[in-house]
Formats: C-alpha cells, structure tokens, sequence
C-alpha cells in the first residue's frame, strides 16, 4: 500500500485521508470529472513530493488518500491540492456559478 519515504536522516510514512466537499455539497462529481481528478493528480506527483494512494469521487465530494514527506504541512498539502485540481477542472475563463460549471 504506502512506501517508506527515506530522506538522509529519517525514514517516515505519513498518510493523511482527506475529504473535499462540494460547495453546498452539490452533487457535480460525476465519473468524467473522477478520471479527470486522477489524472491530475499524476501530474501533480510528478512535480512534487507527494504520492496519491486513492483518488475516488462520490457525487458531492471527493476522498485523497496521500502519503508526503515531513517537510509538506497539512495545510500546504490542502492548499496545493485544492489550487491545482481547482484550476484544471474549472478554469478561470469558463463561467462558474456558485461553485459548480455551467454546462453550455
């Protein structure tokens, strides 16, 4: 399931589970948007020292199972995830409306 992560003074294995919400916890997760999500969240381990264990979707909210190095805080992992994933799923020049993608 989880490697140990070695760094040049310590070994550690940090997990963390967490659960995004929709706003209003509107059901806009749907299949499509899943694979979306996991495929940007490959990039996003490529770029950083982070590792997705499990990336699911229910239809109002969206569970990462994460494993990080010791240097990543809790909130710069909540940060980077949400930044990211935000900014590729919803982009800034599509029409947004309370949270969730007008569809056209």
């Amino acid at each position: 399931m989880s490697e140990y992560v070695h760094k040049s003074h310590d070994v550690t294995v940090f997990l963390y589970h967490l659960v995004f919400p929709a706003k209003y916890r509107r059901a806009v997760f749907d299949s499509k948007l899943e694979i979306e999500l996991k495929e940007i969240c490959l990039e996003i381990e490529k770029r950083y020292e982070v590792n997705f264990l499990e990336v699911g979707a229910d239809k109002d909210h969206v569970h990462f199972l994460t494993q990080s190095v010791p240097t990543y805080s809790v909130t710069k992992l909540v940060k980077m995830k949400k930044s990211l994933t935000g900014r590729e799923v919803f982009p800034p020049g599509k029409m947004v409306v309370m949270g969730r993608r007008v569809l056209e």
